[in-house]
């Protein structure tokens, strides 16, 4: 099942040709930065890499909140009233402000839903939710290309007098971003292909493990709105225990009971495997620590992984 081609702005039946052939934004501001509503950290980050000084970026999610679950205040619903465009994932991520984003498409507010700026041949199917697309798209560095591409060519179209200023950033980021896609690769490498194995909380990391050459497992599935049955629990220290994987990892936006009771049901086995982490997946680090920047975060990820990862399995 496809999707629409509407990833470059979705403004409305009739807003997207407009938007995209003669809009420039009304600046509110003296200082005429754009104002910006993202959803998540990982959706502001990319807004403020590209737009630097010449935005104003808000962030409805802070570090360690879990954008499945999230729900929309009436402040937010203000605040992305009031902006000048919205930012957010899409592709079902912020899945209970789905009927949010459709009010803000009716009131005519410019929005993005940048994951859906990658293309439908390199998304990947969410097994068990209708045929829906995986939306952690940035797991994949590469991937998240597109939507840094997406994201600063609105901007050059909204803010028209600041267009070269705009793709000179994406020039820069996109470097950065190739950059960190090749330390990634380099710490992989050093590691067995029959040691890269990744075991999660949810199911977050699949972008990355078929970009980088990893086996990965998630205890619940794409959203934390799943629950783990007790079959999937033992299912997987099975596994844990016949491949001798010693270490599964926390995510900082989810809870850790989960991987706690994956852990027991590990150590009735006979066989011991430690909790390591945590790992940022749908929330980047608090600002200002390694981890408080998208490129930042996924270098922390790779560290953190490779890490634990080189000990040795004990029975």
């Amino acid at each position: 099942m496809g999707r629409p081609r509407s990833y470059l702005l979705t403004f409305g039946l009739a807003g997207i040709l407009l938007l995209l052939t003669s809009c420039q934004a009304t600046l509110p501001r003296e200082d005429g930065r754009l104002r910006i509503v993202a959803t998540t950290s990982i959706v502001a980050d990319l807004a403020r890499q590209l737009g630097g000084e010449a935005v104003e970026v808000t962030a409805l999610m802070g570090p360690g909140i879990d954008p499945h679950l999230y729900r929309a205040s009436e402040g937010d619903v203000t605040r992305m009233q009031q902006a000048d465009l919205v930012l957010y994932n899409g592709l079902h991520l912020e899945g209970k402000m789905g009927d949010v984003f459709e009010r803000m498409r009716a009131l005519g507010r410019p929005s993005l839903a940048i994951a859906e700026c990658v293309p439908d041949s390199l998304l990947l199917r969410a097994s068990g939710y209708g045929g829906v697309y995986d939306p952690h798209v940035w797991m994949d560095v590469r991937r998240w290309q597109y939507a840094a591409r997406c994201v600063a060519e609105t901007l050059a179209r909204m803010d028209t007098a600041r267009a070269t200023f705009y793709r000179n950033r994406l020039t820069a980021y996109l470097a950065e971003l190739e950059a960190t896609d090749a330390y990634v690769r380099r710490q992989s490498a050093t590691l067995p292909p029959d040691r890269r194995v990744l075991i999660t909380s949810h199911d977050a990391f699949r972008y990355f493990g078929e970009a980088y050459g990893w086996e990965v497992h998630g205890l619940l599935g794409v959203s934390t709105a799943a629950e783990a049955g007790t079959a999937d629990v033992q299912a997987l220290a099975e596994f844990i225990v016949a491949r001798r994987v010693p270490a599964i990892f926390v995510e900082s936006s989810v809870p850790e009971r989960y991987l706690r009771a994956l852990q027991e049901a590990v150590a009735a086995r006979g066989f011991s495997v430690r909790l390591a982490g945590p790992l940022y997946s749908d929330a980047l680090g608090d600002p200002g620590t390694p981890a408080g920047t998208y490129t930042g975060m996924i270098r922390t990820n790779i560290d953190t992984i490779v890490e634990a990862l080189r000990s040795i399995a004990t029975p």
